[in-house]
């Protein structure tokens, strides 16, 4: 390990994938002896780790490069500064950065950035500029090990990466490749790492990680690659691990074995997030969702028949090319319908590339903006309800840090609220029983019943 120690910084954009590959940024330049960074200033090393699904997502990391600039150049007498480009932006413009921002020395895709030490000194020796964006993700993983550094009681792990879904409106399948599995035993070991480094909840990431098919673990009886209710149960024997939960999914790849998992698998939280977009079956075809509003339901339906308990949550967008009023009000509909405890909703925005962004009948910004208005006032109204129907009730809670205020802690339900408690310090890593007693739109409050188990 290096002893001269340097200073790292990243700013991470979007999904709960990108914040995995951070922290797995984090482990590879570790032994190159980085530090982590609260702030830019002073920095050796900035990544900037992005995300090509919001608007303007290009835009915003020009911006951010410019207002790095004139850091890197107050350093330039100080040992320099190395500034980075890593993710879906990259990888889907990493010449064009490299071409109209002279400050980037780095542009990696997400399955390269494992490559970052040599790519750093490459850059560092030619005193050049560097540029990976191709598709390994198997390399990316055999690579990584499972040495994390672990901060926290909670956990993302990479199962799947990539889309073949092609949904006409979403970049994806094009930043990062198409779907593929990592094998289970991969998985298995990085998870009893990180339960005996005390992590307690592990969620599983993917783009489809209900489309997870890895290869059967060796000694396996199993004809084929496992799905994800097999894998599921598997990680829920591993000792110390208390909580499993997975996102995202895809209505095309919910089969019978997953839906049985909320059934038979306690440690599976009672928490799904099952995108649907739309409401309308001329949209969702439209958007090439490969799925029916009634065929979701029905999944929801059959969700339900496992686990009672169970919460949904979704993604929504609304003005989609060729969305009619009859178009909104159907998604408003399938809304009122499932009844979800939170659901993510957007308006929708051209994505360079994309069919969609070349459809006729785009809608106008302002009936996008009415539209949303509408969607979010109901599913807010919901997630209330939802919240409040809480009260009274003893909830499991994991304690993860201090809250805000003196002898407050900060936890999550199964439900995924946070949840605000008096508790003494030494809760923290513990999941304690909480009757919940208050509830807002973003979060519970209760009295500490129990301590349910220890951390230990």
């Amino acid at each position: 390990m290096s002893d001269a120690r340097k200073r790292l910084f990243i700013k991470t954009y979007g999904c709960q994938m990108n914040v995995y590959d951070s922290e797995r940024m984090k482990d590879v330049l570790h032994p190159l002896g980085y530090e982590p960074a609260e702030e830019p200033d002073g920095a050796d090393l900035v990544i900037l780790n992005t995300c090509h699904i919001r608007e303007k997502a290009a835009e915003k990391v020009y911006s951010e490069l410019g207002r790095l600039r004139p850091l890197k150049e107050a350093k330039a007498d100080e040992g320099g500064m190395t500034i980075a480009v890593a993710g879906c932006v990259a990888q889907a413009e990493g010449a064009e950065i490299m071409k109209r921002a002279p400050v980037v020395d780095l542009v990696v895709g997400p399955q390269t950035y494992h490559k970052l030490p040599e790519l750093i000194a490459k850059t560092h020796r030619a005193r050049g500029e560097a540029l990976d964006t191709e598709f390994e993700v198997e390399d990316k993983f055999d690579r990584l090990g499972n040495d994390r550094q672990v901060d926290g009681y909670t956990a993302f792990i990479t199962v799947q990466e990539g889309c073949d879904k092609f949904c006409t409106f979403c970049v994806v399948p094009y930043t990062r490749g198409a779907e593929w599995s990592r094998p289970v035993d991969q998985i298995v070991a990085e998870v009893r790492a990180l339960a005996a480094k005390g992590v307690r909840e592990v969620t599983l990431l993917g783009q489809n990680v209900n489309a997870f098919h890895g290869e059967a673990p060796a000694g396996s009886e199993a004809d084929g690659p496992w799905g994800l209710g097999q894998l599921v149960r598997h990680l829920a024997l591993i000792g110390g691990i208390e909580r499993i939960r997975f996102t995202t999914s895809h209505p095309r790849d919910m089969d019978d074995d997953l839906i049985n998992a909320f059934a038979d698998t306690p440690k599976l939280m009672p928490y799904f997030h099952l995108p649907v977009q739309a409401g309308s079956d001329k949209i969702l075809k439209a958007m090439n969702r490969q799925h029916t509003a009634e065929e979701y339901l029905a999944i929801i339906e059959r969700l339900r028949a496992a686990r009672p308990d169970i919460a949904i949550s979704g993604d929504m967008i609304v003005g989609f090319p060729g969305e009619t009023d009859k178009d909104f009000e159907a998604t408003m509909q399938l809304v009122r319908d499932v009844n979800y405890a939170s659901c993510f909703s957007f308006k929708y925005s051209k994505r360079p590339g994309t069919p969609g962004a070349a459809m006729f009948n785009q809608v106008a910004e302002e009936v996008k903006t009415e539209r949303l208005l509408a969607l979010q006032a109901l599913l807010n109204e919901q997630q209330v309800a939802f919240n409040e129907s809480q009260i009274g009730q003893t909830l499991p809670v994991l304690f993860e840090r201090p809250g805000r205020l003196d002898g407050q802690l900060h936890g999550r339900s199964p439900y995924l609220q946070a949840v605000h408690v008096e508790a003494p310090a030494d809760m923290i890593g513990k999941i304690g029983n909480v009757r919940i007693e208050g509830a807002s739109r973003n979060a519970l409050s209760g009295i500490l019943v129990t301590s349910e188990q220890s951390a230990a």
